[in-house]
């Protein structure tokens, strides 16, 4: 059973940074790709950004130049570094994983960030 645990979530004021985690467990091979998306109230789920195994990475327009995704691919780990964040950024923010050998994707269970303006 594959498992995606996210961590670092909180409340933080405008301008401030957050860093996320996101472990896979289980039977597994090496990620293909790990990402976050964001949902919040009301709105649909949206990309926020992407790594691959060979350290490509993709990013919302909207985050460009305050998030970094960073991951460490023999802990089957990827990290969401958040800097100068904005209320605009409050939502749930959810670790998405395809790994080598198959094409499901898999998804954790989801950690809040709220930003007070």
């Amino acid at each position: 059973q594959v498992q995606l645990v996210e961590s670092g979530g909180g409340l933080v004021q405008a301008g401030g940074s957050l860093r996320l985690s996101c472990a896979a467990s289980g039977n597994i091979f090496s990620f293909h790709r790990m990402g976050w998306y964001r949902q919040a109230p009301g709105k649909q789920r949206e990309l926020v950004t992407t790594i691959t195994n060979g350290g490509s990475t993709t990013y919302a327009d909207s985050v460009k130049g305050r998030f970094t995704i960073s991951g460490d691919n023999a802990k089957n780990t990827v990290y969401l570094q958040m800097n100068s964040l904005k209320p605009e950024d409050t939502a749930a923010y959810y670790c998405n994983a395809v790994f080598f050998g198959s094409s499901y994707e898999y998804w954790g269970q989801g950690t809040q960030v709220t930003v007070s303006s």
